[in-house]
């Protein structure tokens, strides 16, 4: 079958990249990664077991913990080869395993206007956010990164955009801390939203599917409406989280381009992990992938990614995260406002009731 055809170029190249570096030079690095992983998840369950909530989850939690862990200490050079792994490869085989939660089966449930009504969003609210965050001076990286997490899913689309496009350790960390704050505030506010505008349950279960960055937000926003609300707003969402792979793809054909008029090669437009990410969603579309694999792969994708975001904690420079810091919140919030407007008219356009 040609999809076993698929994963058998597309595993060897997970394994290659994970050969990239020899374990013995790797391990200080990853371990101090792992460190700063179980403190982050450690400090998510004391949230839950405190408020019933964790008000910051554990990829924004790695970021904080190991930004702190390089600002009060001068790690030797034996850590870096490590943390650079574990920033880089272990991100991407997270972006691979990440498709294997996409599937197409949302998209023939809700329909094709409001799968086509949330595309034309997210592209405008891509573009919005974009231009935004560079009236406000951020850099072209940052503020792509900034739009990916307002338009499609929040720290997972930047997680999943930032080795694409070659952001800096910098960037990442200021892009996911400053708009998992605004995703806190948004899980706050929307209920309130909700009565401020008078919404029925399938509208704001809709409004909520298209403002809030995640699917466990989606929840706690509209666990107070009812159920109806809760399954529209999760079918929403994922709709939403579906356009993470077209966006992908654009980002690597665009910064895949080189100056000077140089031959453009396959890899520079589709990096391995971008091929990886549609395979695995292509055949979790087909049903090809047992189903009893797919919560281990999901759980191995965000263990992977907090890794990552540790490591990439313990890469920045908290200076320059400070230095961007209040435009990076500006930027996010407005568009954050931007897509929220956005919303409102598609719900109007589409006649929802």
């Amino acid at each position: 079958m040609w999809e076993i055809t698929v994963l058998r170029k597309v595993l060897p190249m997970i394994v290659s990249a994970s050969r990239s570096l020899s374990l013995p030079a790797a391990l200080p690095g990853l371990l101090l990664c792992a460190a700063v992983t179980l403190s982050a998840y450690l400090a998510e369950q004391l949230q839950m077991m405190v408020f019933g909530w964790h008000w910051i989850e554990s990829l924004v939690l790695a970021i904080l913990i190991g930004i702190a862990v390089r600002s009060s200490v001068c790690l030797p050079q034996t850590f870096i080869p490590g943390i650079q792994f574990a920033a880089k490869t272990l991100l991407e085989i997270a972006v691979v395993l990440l498709g294997s939660s996409l599937s197409t089966a949302a998209i023939r449930q809700a329909g094709l206007p409001l799968v086509g009504g949330i595309a034309v969003l997210v592209a405008l609210s891509l573009a919005g956010s974009f231009v935004i965050g560079r009236l406000f001076g951020l850099s072209a990286s940052l503020a792509t990164l900034v739009a990916c997490g307002n338009s499609i899913c929040g720290n997972s689309a930047i997680a999943a955009a930032a080795p694409v496009i070659g952001a800096k350790p910098d960037d990442i960390a200021a892009s996911i801390a400053f708009t998992a704050l605004l995703g806190i505030g948004a899980v706050l506010t929307l209920p309130l939203l909700h009565l401020l505008f008078g919404l029925s349950a399938v509208q704001y279960g809709v409004f909520a599917g298209l403002t809030a960055y995640a699917v466990p937000q989606v929840l706690a926003a509209t666990a107070s409406a009812g159920v109806v609300s809760t399954q529209v707003g999760t079918l929403v969402k994922l709709i939403r989280v579906m356009m993470l792979g077209p966006v992908i793809l654009v980002l690597g054909a665009v910064h895949g381009r080189r100056p000077g008029g140089s031959p453009v090669k396959l890899r520079h437009v589709l990096p391995w992990f971008i091929l990886g990410f549609a395979a695995m969603a292509t055949l979790r579309s087909l049903d090809a992938i047992p189903a009893p694999l797919l919560p281990g792969m999901g759980a191995v994708s965000a263990a992977f990614t907090v890794t990552a975001m540790a490591a990439l904690g313990l890469s920045v420079d908290v200076r320059s995260v400070a230095h961007t810091g209040g435009r990076v919140l500006a930027a996010a919030a407005l568009s954050l406002l931007a897509l929220g407007a956005l919303g409102l008219c598609l719900i109007g356009l589409l006649n929802i009731v």
